[in-house]
């Protein structure tokens, strides 16, 4: 029988400390949630500005189901496109500074809908190698050429360019690496594509919402505009609901309507998520004092942390991964914060490279300074 095979499999994962389960939370996303009927002090939410239970949100989207009822019931192009779609779109499109924006249901689903969409045999895209994964099979399904730079190595990634012929040019990038935490190099990337007739998609899950003025992500964080930038993000992490959206010129987004088969061929999202989402950017733009005490939080984390035996990766952002090295020593740290009512994911390859297995620390604007002396007392704790 196959699942004697897989059982095998998961056997092998196990012993090598790699195999993933899911737990059941019995609360709203939260620093303090309840996990199989026990209370814990969460630092693994991307949930960065604390709007995944806002009660404007939650009231948001009540109109917006009274309204538009339950489900879109068919895809964007047949009659599933609604008016509060519509507006999303065109505000989304507004706040990052582009001339249109497109809804899709989730990143993974809008990395995959753009690559495919615009590059084909023939083209290549170029990748650095710690991409999220979506970005990853992206360029694998769009049946381009794929070139893989060492992370954050502008170098090699000109020197790359510069071997490479005719066709369709296009670099990826995430705009803040979600397991370590550090920026792209977008000014320089940016750089590389004006000089070699390319186009940079910045995946900017992780920064919508938290960086530049007023949030308004990671091209306002490094004052770059450009018609070259294909920009998406993720509406269910700062955001606080779900989602995603690419935003571009007018051209790029009728050819994504026509070409891009993960938003062509499937249903679209219930538009009371939309009206939800209308009031998070709201929030999301009058969120400076948010963003400023996530900031504070970042540093004295950094700060609490200092000499300890698991390193801080360096990082400037609400994503602050502790090294371990070892992936059964990360999860048994993780498991030993547990114990303490602290619940921090152990990430292990593939996620991440070999011999940096690590927790993933992240902060919220909605954790207090308190919750983070808890969670630095507890590390030194295990320490020693």
């Amino acid at each position: 029988m196959p699942f004697v095979d897989l059982q095998k499999e998961l056997d092998e994962r196990a012993a090598l400390g790699l195999l993933r389960q899911r737990y059941v939370l019995d609360s709203p996303q939260s620093p303090h949630i309840v996990v199989d009927g026990k209370p814990y002090l969460a630092f693994c939410s991307n949930d960065y500005l604390g709007l995944a239970n806002h009660p404007r949100l939650i009231s948001a989207l009540q109109q917006g189901a009274a309204q538009y009822g339950v489900g879109a019931g068919a895809a964007h192009l047949v009659s599933g496109h609604s008016r509060a779609h519509h507006q999303l779109e065109r505000q989304l499109a507004e706040f990052v500074g582009k001339p249109a924006a497109l809804l899709f249901s989730t990143g993974y689903m809008a990395n995959l809908g753009v690559v495919q969409a615009l590059l084909g045999k023939g083209d290549t895209v170029f990748a650095d190698k710690l991409n999220h994964a979506s970005l990853n099979d992206a360029m694998l399904l769009s049946r381009a050429e794929v070139q893989r730079y060492r992370h954050n190595d502008i170098a090699q990634l000109a020197q790359l360019l510069e071997k490479t012929g005719s066709g369709r040019k296009l670099i990826i990038t995430d705009a803040v690496f979600s397991m370590d935490g550090d920026l792209a190099s977008i000014p320089g990337l940016l750089a590389l594509c004006e000089r070699h007739d390319a186009w940079l998609l910045v995946d900017d899950a992780h920064g919508f919402g938290v960086l530049g003025e007023q949030g308004r992500g990671s091209l306002a964080h490094f004052g770059v505009a450009s018609p070259r930038i294909l920009y998406m993000a993720t509406l269910g992490k700062a955001a606080g609901v779900s989602g995603a959206f690419v935003a571009a010129e007018q051209i790029v987004i009728d050819t994504l309507v026509n070409h891009a088969r993960s938003y062509v061929y499937t249903t679209a999202a219930s538009p009371a998520l939309s009206g939800a989402l209308l009031g998070s950017l709201c929030l999301i733009e009058q969120g400076d004092a948010l963003r400023s005490h996530v900031h504070d939080l970042i540093a004295q984390l950094r700060s609490g942390l200092q000499g300890m035996r698991w390193q801080l990766m360096p990082s400037t952002t609400a994503i602050q991964p502790l090294l371990v090295g070892d992936n059964q020593a990360a999860v048994a740290l993780s498991g030993a914060l547990r114990e303490r009512g602290i619940w921090v994911a152990a990430i292990r390859p593939p996620t991440v490279p070999q011999g940096t297995a690590r927790l993933r620390i992240t902060l919220s604007a909605a954790h207090s300074a308190a919750d983070v002396s808890r969670l630095i007392e507890a590390l030194h704790e295990l320490a020693r």
